[in-house]
């Protein structure tokens, strides 16, 4: 793909860093009148407001996760905002990832970005390794890509620019594919080839766009996390990146953006409300520990549904666990959630109760979750797991401690959702081919959705999905918080604690399929062995699991 001319920008950080984002959109549940404010266009039921009588202060989402540290590279011509919180999800488009009975969901090896030819691996390896996998993550399965040519070609035709000079590569800008200026960048840092890398950065600066096509949007901030690699390492990466923090109210609107215009996170609590609501049908007394509660948005949803419960609602008590981003955009601690949960259930006559913890994810033991006997306990785990150090990162392995202590607990159910990737322990250039197919699908999602020129959607791309690519390129060990596995690896996580499946219904699959009707008809929903995936045109973005 050749480059816009029409959008081309150099990524400057007064280019990136806009104005303040007014928003007025408030949020809704399905039954409750809805008030559009269509500030982007090009899906149904986008901007849903909530209206409802004695509550009508603003509730956004899209929330992000632990460890808050902003960055930017310095000594750059281009500066973004990013922290090391994490994204909404993880995607790349154009693969076919339902029709290949050969590919699995769990292989590392099926997306055109890590089956590139340039990665030095033994194919015997790759071959041996991959039968282990199969062996321990568990049968083939369909819902894959199968276009192994996507990033593959990419990669082929990347390593044939390796014999060009600084300046061939100048005058080959207008005939360069964006692609494979990406993949040759990548490469070369990971040959640690500096002066290669600055050349083809110099290149890659004249190729990328904030408000270009979707490869151009992500190759601007691709460059950020290679610029960041290549001037910093390990705990300096935080040090050398900085760009001004957004207000409370800005990053809110950013986050309310991304969620009126991708499925990613009603996804999440679509499917999970509907396990919960299941499982705890003739229960009287509920308990719902939330380890990411954010703004506390998927639970309003919950209460008006079990408000009509024939013979009248259960007390429902939720335990929410904070995280600083979410605490940032509100304004504010998890008090402000209790306070207006409290409201929310009280105008449906729910009997509710609020419990506040005061300890990060990482650190939580039983005695803050404050169970009591008599209640049906459900765990919700909301694209937060992989932000859990795992035994790659740390010897007290925090990923599977934190299993094992909710396994204590014998909840009814415990609700999964994940992005669908595979960044957690690969090396480096099999991380950033993944990365780039991932969120190629990303920036493709969103550009149905939103001019490609509209300032609230470059900032909410800057602020909530920008910091997790450059913290996936360019930070390591306990500073790279963002971690995905593939739902085959979370399956063998969550067995190994003791847990077993929790089949997925029909009803659960068909109220993600309404949901999906309000977004663009390129999002599919596919379920697998009682697990649903979530898929941009041919791509795994998400999966949605349960387990008890």
């Amino acid at each position: 793909m050749q480059t816009s001319q029409k959008h081309q920008t150099r990524v400057n950080i007064h280019r990136l860093c806009h104005r303040p984002v007014k928003d007025d959109d408030q949020f809704c549940l399905p039954h409750i009148q809805i008030l559009e404010n269509n500030a982007c266009s090009d899906i149904g039921s986008q901007g849903p407001s909530v209206s409802y009588q004695a509550y009508n202060d603003q509730i956004f989402t899209l929330e992000s996760s632990t460890a808050a540290a902003s960055f930017v590279a310095y000594d750059s011509p281009s500066a973004i905002s990013v922290s090391s919180s994490r994204s909404p999800f993880s995607p790349q488009g154009s693969q076919s990832w339902m029709s290949d009975p050969h590919h699995s969901p769990d292989n590392t090896h099926g997306s055109p970005f890590s089956g590139s030819s340039v990665v030095d691996d033994s194919n015997g390896l790759k071959h041996k390794l991959r039968e282990l996998e199969v062996s321990l993550l568990g049968p083939e399965s369909d819902i894959i890509d199968s276009c192994n040519c996507c990033f593959t070609s990419g990669a082929h035709q990347a390593a044939s620019m390796a014999g060009l000079n600084h300046e061939q590569l100048v005058d080959m800008i207008p005939r360069l594919d964006l692609k494979e200026v990406l993949i040759a960048c990548g490469k070369a840092l990971y040959d640690n080839d500096k002066s290669r890398v600055a050349g083809l950065m110099h290149v890659l600066e004249k190729m990328v766009s904030v408000s270009g096509e979707p490869l151009q949007r992500l190759g601007a901030y691709v460059l950020e996390g290679l610029r960041a690699r290549l001037e910093s390492s390990g705990s300096n990466i935080y040090k050398a990146l900085k760009c001004q923090e957004p207000t409370s109210s800005e990053l809110m609107s950013y986050m309310h953006i991304l969620f009126r215009i991708c499925p990613y996170w009603k996804f999440a609590y679509t499917s999970a409300n509907a396990v919960i609501k299941e499982v705890m049908e003739y229960e009287q007394r509920i308990h719902i520990i939330d380890f990411q509660i954010a703004q506390g948005t998927q639970w309003m949803y919950l209460i008006a549904a079990l408000s009509k419960r024939p013979g009248g609602p259960p007390f429902i008590r939720v335990t929410g666990i904070d995280d600083s981003q979410s605490n940032h955009a509100r304004g504010g601690g998890l008090s402000i959630v209790g306070q207006k949960l409290s409201e929310f259930a009280k105008s449906y006559n729910v009997p509710f109760e609020f419990h506040d913890t005061s300890v990060s994810t990482s650190e939580i033991q039983v005695q803050n979750l404050n169970i009591r006997p008599g209640e049906a306990l459900a765990v919700n785990f909301p694209y937060v797991l992989h932000h859990m150090p795992d035994e790659s990162v740390t010897i007290l392995n925090h990923r599977d401690r934190l299993l094992r202590l909710v396994k204590s607990l014998s909840p009814k159910v415990v609700t999964l959702v994940e992005q669908e990737s595979n960044t957690n322990t690969s090396p480096f250039f099999s991380r950033y081919i993944e990365t780039l197919e991932y969120y190629t699908a990303m920036f493709e999602s969103i550009d149905v959705a939103c001019p490609r020129d509209d300032k609230q959607r470059i900032s909410a791309e800057q602020h909530c999905v920008a910091r997790d690519i450059v913290n996936m390129i360019a930070c390591e060990g306990q500073e790279r918080v963002e971690r995905h596995e593939l739902l085959g690896k979370w399956r063998s996580r969550f067995m190994m604690a003791g847990f077993s499946p929790y089949p997925l219904s029909s009803l659960v699959t068909s109220a993600v399929r309404d949901m999906l009707k309000e977004y663009n008809n390129n999002y599919r929903v596919v379920e697998r062995e009682g697990s649903l995936y979530l898929g941009w045109i041919n791509r795994a973005m998400a999966t949605s699991s349960a387990w008890r």
